[in-house]
């Protein structure tokens, strides 16, 4: 791998570094503003909805409220994605992933 492959790889991953860096903070402080459940309490109910291994995880803005995405890798190796309003943890919707 040439040089400048290697530092147009580190560029991109401190960008995406900071990308999460930034996304954390953001969903710190609006769970302590109160905004939005606890990412392990909808975590829970994403369990008892459908067990699997988590794999990923999105706080998103959709139509004006915060939406958790979590996606599900499930025993027969399909994943799932499930929704969660995430001022309140009600579930909104399921889909296997395409």
């Amino acid at each position: 791998m040439s040089k400048w492959c290697v530092t147009l790889l580190s560029g991109l991953l401190m960008v995406g570094s900071v990308q999460a860096d930034e996304d954390h903070d953001k969903a710190r402080k609006l769970k302590e503003m109160g905004k939005i459940l606890p990412l392990e309490k909808v975590l829970q109910a994403a369990q008892r909805r459908h067990p699997g291994r988590v794999i990923d995880v999105e706080l998103e803005k959709e139509n004006g409220r915060y939406v958790y995405e979590i996606e599900l890798l499930g025993e027969s190796g399909e994943v799932w994605e499930l929704y969660f309003d995430a001022s309140n943890g009600e579930f909104i919707k399921r889909k296997l992933e395409d």
